[in-house]
């Protein structure tokens, strides 16, 4: 009788999961946005819910490029659905999501992120958002520039607000998925 061998083939490319955590997550970022957004505020300062989740969603799956703009105009579409100036998030989320998509690139592809460097990042990309967005406003309203002052500290506490909740979400969200993260990885 001959050993029998079972060989899996690696699945190339985005599974059914992957699009449903994304669903999932963005659907949980405007849910938490209109609900909670408007409880927490801190001196100006709130987690924008859904610039957290799609940096969670590139974090966790680690897509390609294309994917990572793919989930930032979605985001810019569900923003639309709240109160606002209407387009601008399309830029900024597509921005974000860019970011993000690239920062995801700067360790080895396939090792798995550490959380802090998961934290760094989305603090990265919502400056960069958040940013483009107060840039484009005053753009738009042809306010005066020197005002756009005011506004870096808001972008920069919800940074790290929204740092803190991707941080907080991605240990729990990696074994959910059952992925490894970086302190499973060294063990191994």
């Amino acid at each position: 009788m001959e050993k029998r061998e079972i060989v899996q083939k690696e699945k190339k490319g985005l599974q059914l999961r992957d699009l449903l955590l994304t669903a999932v997550l963005l659907a949980a970022g405007a849910v938490l946005k209109f609900f909670v957004g408007t409880f927490i505020n801190l001196f100006g300062m709130k987690p924008n819910f859904i610039i957290a989740m799609y940096c969670l969603v590139i974090v966790l799956l680690r897509p390609k490029l294309w994917y990572s703009l793919i989930v930032g105009i979605l985001a810019g579409a569900i923003c639309q659905f709240f109160p606002g100036t209407a387009g601008l998030n399309f830029a900024s989320e597509f921005a974000g999501a860019l970011c993000m998509g690239l920062l995801i690139l700067i360790p080895a592809k396939n090792r798995p992120m550490e959380i802090g460097l998961a934290a760094v990042n989305t603090f990265i990309s919502t400056v960069v958002s958040g940013g483009l967005f107060t840039v484009l406003l005053f753009v738009v309203i042809q306010s005066d520039p020197s005002a756009m002052a005011a506004y870096v500290p808001i972008v920069l506490g919800t940074a790290a607000l929204n740092a803190v909740i991707v941080a907080l979400l991605y240990v729990p969200l990696m074994k959910a998925i059952k992925k490894p993260f970086v302190c499973e990885a060294a063990k191994a």
